[in-house]
């Protein structure tokens, strides 16, 4: 099997390749954004893309994108999405469309190294992998969308109600506007609010926060 990795960290990105290597799996290109990944998939045609869902530049949807565009120029390219959280938006967007050799996984389960390496296999084989807190955040177990932020994300959104700006909320907890900026980018996401200007999902973050608070 033969592998193209697109992921922002390198760290990450080194950790996979050994990973698959260990398993007799080849990485013919790393890259660590989306035209990279593009150029790769065109230049090495590879069994299975493993992309990041967010990536530069503004780390929002550029990996899943990439991820769409590469399969719909090689069709015959399967396509493994890791995701730092469920994202059900990109989910749907990547399965829904039924197609065949495409997979879903948090990257926690990069952790288990069989499971992984079973995805792997089992999406470069034209078949599915989709992690099992997507199916469940999918099939609407998850009622409340404030389940899917973390306490800080829910403190973050809670400051955003009382009306403050980044930076008086980033003075009240003590951390940096950028750390700031970073958790509402979070918070967008996974409320599924597109990207639209920044101003009206920031509305739309705090009227779902106080109908579900």
């Amino acid at each position: 099997m033969r592998v193209v990795i697109a992921e922002d960290s390198v760290l990450l990105r080194a950790g996979v390749e050994r990973l698959l290597a260990d398993e007799g799996i080849e990485t013919v290109a790393a890259v660590g954004d989306g035209p990279g990944l593009l150029e790769a998939v065109d230049e090495h045609r590879p069994d299975l893309a493993i992309v990041d869902v967010r990536m530069p530049p503004t780390f929002r949807d550029e990996g899943l994108r990439a991820a769409l565009e590469a399969r719909q120029r090689f069709p015959e390219t399967a396509v493994l999405v890791l995701s730092q959280y469920v994202e059900e938006r990109y989910a749907v967007e990547l399965i829904g469309s039924g197609a065949s050799g495409v997979g879903y996984l948090l990257k926690e389960r990069v952790a288990d190294v069989a499971d992984f390496v079973d995805a792997v296999q089992r999406v470069a084989d034209g078949g599915t992998s989709i992690d099992p807190e997507v199916i469940s955040q999918l099939l609407g177990r998850r009622r409340n969308p404030l389940d899917a932020l973390t306490p800080r994300e829910l403190e973050v959104l809670g400051l955003m109600a009382e009306g403050r700006s980044n930076a008086a909320i980033a003075r009240g907890l003590v951390v940096s506007d950028g750390a700031v900026e970073k958790h509402i980018g979070n918070i967008f996401a996974k409320l599924g609010l597109e990207p639209t200007s920044d101003e009206h999902r920031r509305v739309r973050a705090v009227l779902t926060y106080l109908s579900h608070s």
